[in-house]
């Protein structure tokens, strides 16, 4: 009888006292073996490789005020974070449905929350765009009781080279949360004239330097985040005063690198436009007296959703809204310095039209 399980192979080693690519970081990819490592990683106010750290969740809980027995939807599930809490305070009798368009992450999430025993009755799992939410309401009775939609791109997706999301770190040059349909941001690149990238530039991420980058971005043939990298900074070289110290010089490119990949990702996957669809659509989600909470990570979105709350409320949709957007804490932004962008508002739909 021969042995037919797999020859044990060793991880692979890494070069120095601590691992630094996302590959060599096995003990945070595996937090369920390794718990003492992610606290350790977590007290320095970092997010381990391969996780993410839901954000405001005390105030949403405050916000929404999940009960026994109701009907909600977590309208982008990501690494389940928020799910989890909005789960426990739905039993007994509760259900919680959730979507998410990302099929990387959305599978291994649903496996992540099966196994902590939230199987179909009480958790319903869709792989939708959180635009297409009204498709659920046959299924959970004409409405839900609260919504929750956090804008926010996963860290699991910035942090991991292969999705692209990053200019950090080399791998394709693709940025599509869902990388089976449309156009990655290598092929927009391409296809889009100088003009229209220019103001892409401009209206997605506020691009000080649109019309420089447009002009050495546009119809370029870039293949991964690197290349597109390289080019931002050279790019900058040029266009920042000759006479800037060199720090503030690398403090600047560096923004022009955050806010291009930014502009180049709200592109490729129509982030706006899905947005305001999702927002168009809302009240018809509700109950009568339903709860929404929505988290946002920049200028763009946070206008649309402030702009169509107000607009709800002065027509009556809305019997309440958010006066201002709500920050992450003090002490949790310093415990994850990735809240700190983080605006939460908050509509209660009118018990009656």
């Amino acid at each position: 009888m021969t042995d037919a399980s797999p020859p044990h192979r060793r991880r692979v080693r890494y070069a120095g006292t601590h691992p630094k690519t996302f590959a060599e970081k096995y003990k945070e990819l595996d937090p369920a073996t390794h718990a003492e490592a992610i606290e350790k990683v977590m007290a320095r106010g970092q997010t381990p490789a391969g996780m993410h750290r839901p954000i405001c969740v005390q105030e949403i809980l405050d916000i929404l005020a999940p009960q026994a027995g109701e009907v909600g939807l977590d309208a982008t599930l990501g690494y389940g974070g928020h799910s989890r809490e909005l789960l426990a305070r739905l039993s007994p009798g509760g259900k919680l449905f959730a979507t998410d368009v990302d099929p990387v992450e959305f599978a291994r999430t649903e496996t992540r929350l099966r196994a902590l025993g939230f199987d179909a009755s009480v958790l319903v799992l869709h792989r939708i765009n959180f635009a297409g939410i009204a498709t659920l309401l046959p299924e959970a009775g004409g409405g839900f009781d609260f919504i929750l939609a956090d804008l926010g791109v996963s860290s699991m997706q910035i942090d991991n080279p292969a999705r692209g999301f990053s200019f950090k770190t080399d791998g394709p040059l693709d940025l599509r949360l869902d990388p089976s349909t449309g156009q990655s941001a290598s092929e927009l690149l391409l296809s889009v004239t100088r003009a229209a990238l220019r103001d892409l530039l401009g209206d997605n991420a506020d691009e000080p330097f649109a019309v420089p980058l447009a002009a050495a971005l546009q119809g370029q043939y870039l293949e991964t985040t690197t290349q597109l990298a390289d080019l931002v900074r050279q790019t900058l070289q040029t266009a920042l005063p000759k006479r800037m110290p060199e720090a503030e010089r690398l403090v600047e490119t560096t923004k022009s690198l955050q806010r291009t990949f930014q502009a180049l990702r709200i592109a490729v996957n129509d982030e706006f436009g899905v947005l305001d669809r999702l927002l168009d659509m809302l009240p018809g989600c509700l109950r009568p007296g339903g709860r929404v909470a929505i988290l946002s990570f920049h200028s763009g979105e946070d206008r649309r959703v402030k702009k169509a709350f107000q607009s709800g409320e002065r027509s009556g949709i809305y019997a309440r809204v958010a006066p201002d957007a709500i920050r992450a804490s003090f002490d949790e932004r310093r415990a994850n310095p990735r809240s700190t962008s983080a605006k939460l508002r908050w509509a209660v739909a009118a018990t009656s039209l």
